[in-house]
């Protein structure tokens, strides 16, 4: 089952581009029954997560290693080499090897913007374009990106030119018009499945390919905005970029074929996506509730002072999973020796390990049992 998307035109300077159709097309309203229920099944596992996460009691700690694992991947796909481990101790103000670890650390001030910026505006192209200044300012990029701004000019994918290039976006004129079907679909939300829609949202953007730089980032990006957005997540707690970045060749062959038409097939990789993480979701959400119920059951045996500056950095550290002396000082207000202590007690306790033998005042450890939660 086809359904057209668009279609290539031959440019005045010898390429040819990609021209998408009025959308939605007609034929997106004609999808098969296997794949509603499909959309119906992934719903359901966004049910049982977000009732699982209900029973963590420190869930906005946890949400900061949610969305590094998110922002991880998807950086990952454009290049980054950083790893979570370097985000996270970039995050921190902890040493670390890779350069690039902030282009992760922009991708969760982009989400974190775009989630609370819903609050008081509407979802538009104006947020899109926010999204990706936040994301995209003082980033990496293989051009100058024009933080927040639609391109003005021809872009391309692959290839050192639109001539020799793997695909070719709208032209700029086709650019614009394209935009403004897609701003009236985004805002259209009972014509579809949730799910569905939000699908095609991420596929109909990335063919558009609207700014210069950083579009696979954003349309990422706003997966789990829209997730939020339409009341499946309560918290931003299932992320897409893992899947993508696992099935990378699969992802992206899927979108090449989303613009010859293969829209069925596209849905269907985009959904045993939704169930997948659901289901890894869940399987995360359980384990570090064991690990912060056991822990926290440790840290409370200790004497009433110790005990009660224990609560603290546990907490911390379901946020935070690196850390040093100087760390633990800001989060307690203890002299160096005092944060010393509470490692040390940490460690005693199979909390906390050492990260890496260094001069004494350098030294990391980590809460490995933890950040290997979200690591399998």
């Amino acid at each position: 089952m086809k359904i057209e998307i668009g279609k290539y035109v031959k440019q005045l300077e010898g390429f040819s581009s990609f021209v998408p159709s009025p959308f939605p097309p007609k034929g997106i309203f004609e999808l098969p029954q296997n794949l509603l229920t499909k959309a119906d099944e992934a719903r359901g596992l966004i049910g049982n997560l977000n009732g699982i996460t209900h029973t963590l009691p420190d869930i906005d700690f946890f949400l900061n290693m949610f969305v590094k694992k998110d922002a991880t991947p998807s950086a990952q796909i454009e290049g980054t080499k950083a790893t979570i481990v370097d985000a996270i101790e970039k995050d921190a103000g902890v040493e670390t090897k890779e350069t690039d670890a902030e282009d992760i650390l922009y991708y969760i001030k982009a989400l974190n913007h775009g989630t609370k910026r819903l609050d008081d505006f509407p979802l538009s192209l104006r947020l899109i374009q926010e999204i990706h200044g936040k994301l995209m300012t003082d980033a990496r990029a293989t051009q100058p990106a024009n933080p927040g701004e639609f391109r003005i000019k021809q872009n391309w994918i692959s290839g050192t030119s639109p001539l020799n290039a793997l695909f070719v976006p709208p032209s700029v004129d086709d650019m614009n018009r394209s935009l403004g079907d897609f701003e009236n679909f985004l805002r259209d939300e009972k014509k579809f499945l949730p799910l569905i829609h939000i699908g095609l949202t991420h596929a109909q953007f990335e063919a558009i390919h609207p700014f210069l730089d950083g579009n696979g980032r954003t349309g990422r990006l706003l997966i789990t905005i829209l997730l939020c957005h339409r009341k499946l997540l309560e918290r931003p707690v299932l992320f897409l970029s893992s899947y993508f970045k696992k099935h990378q060749k699969v992802y992206y062959s899927r979108l090449n074929g989303y613009h010859e038409g293969e829209v069925v097939a596209w849905l269907d990789f985009f959904l045993d996506g939704v169930i997948e993480i659901a289901n890894d979701s869940i399987r995360i959400s359980k384990e570090i509730r064991k690990i912060r119920d056991d822990d926290m059951a440790k840290v409370q045996s200790l004497a009433k002072r110790e005990s009660e500056s224990g609560v603290l950095v546990l907490s911390n550290l379901f946020a935070n999973p690196i850390v040093s002396t100087r760390i633990i000082m800001e989060w307690t207000g203890f002299t160096r020796a005092g944060a010393q202590g509470v490692i040390d007690r940490f460690i005693n306790l199979g909390i906390l390990q050492l990260k890496e033998e260094k001069e004494i005042y350098d030294r990391t450890y980590v809460y490995l049992k933890y950040l290997d939660a979200f690591l399998k």
